[in-house]
């Protein structure tokens, strides 16, 4: 598992979404938050980190995670996730409550939904095989080992369209989550309607809502990036 870990203070880890890589966040804090020791992964599979013979998992990510942060003799941390990132942040805080003090969820969910199926389910084989040179390239400067990990990813998404265990939060486990949680939503959000923001909001105890008026799937970037970096930081920052 790859990461980078930068600066000194209190822990913060920022977990990306799927697809995705941990240099992402670079597109939401030009510099890491000041007064923090920044913890960057990219999670199983996805950029410099490898991919493990078994199939994917949220709740592997969050294992990998817990190791990790094990491995940095972290007990206590804050932390921030989008997507992916935010699926194995629930994991991580409904099964170690004690681990996470406070997390942003940014396009977060308890179960897939129809959407989301539907789209993972257009990752096929036949798919990958259309991309255009530029896109496979893209791709390769970003997850670094190869076509045979790129195929492994797509394998990953298309996979989410069948999967019914791996994500299925209740509001009872839910309500077991301790951390002060920011719930950040696009209104627009074409994978994850914002109902599901809603239903989060309802069952996490510690929580408060910040649904983002016509933003999409992961409205922290371009534009948006300066309002959720004050309201991400701001919230982590509360006592």
């Amino acid at each position: 598992m790859h990461y980078d870990r930068r600066g000194e203070g209190e822990p913060l880890l920022l977990l990306h979404g799927g697809m995705g890589i941990g240099d992402d966040w670079r597109h939401v804090f030009a510099s890491d938050p000041p007064g923090h020791s920044v913890i960057v992964p990219d999670l199983r599979g996805h950029g410099r980190s490898t991919s493990p013979p078994q199939e994917f998992t949220f709740k592997a990510c969050a294992e990998d995670v817990r190791a990790l942060l094990e491995h940095l003799r972290i007990d206590r941390i804050k932390a921030i996730g989008m997507s992916m990132g935010a699926k194995t942040l629930l994991h991580v805080a409904t099964a170690r409550p004690n681990v996470v003090s406070a997390m942003v969820l940014v396009s977060a969910t308890p179960y897939l939904p129809v959407p989301l199926r539907a789209a993972a389910a257009q990752f096929t084989q036949e798919a990958l095989e259309r991309l255009t040179d530029g896109e496979r390239a893209s791709l390769r400067a970003r997850h670094v080992h190869g076509d045979e990990q790129i195929a492994a990813l797509y394998e990953m998404t298309r996979g989410f369209a069948t999967s019914y265990e791996d994500l299925a939060f209740t509001p009872p486990q839910l309500g077991t989550i301790s951390a002060r949680t920011l719930i950040v939503h696009g209104d627009r959000d074409p994978l994850y309607p914002v109902e599901l923001a809603l239903e989060l909001y309802r069952a996490i105890p510690q929580s408060a809502l910040w649904v983002v008026p016509y933003g999409t799937h992961g409205p922290i970037f371009g534009p948006l990036a300066e309002s959720f970096r004050a309201a991400a930081l701001a919230h982590l920052s509360k006592i």
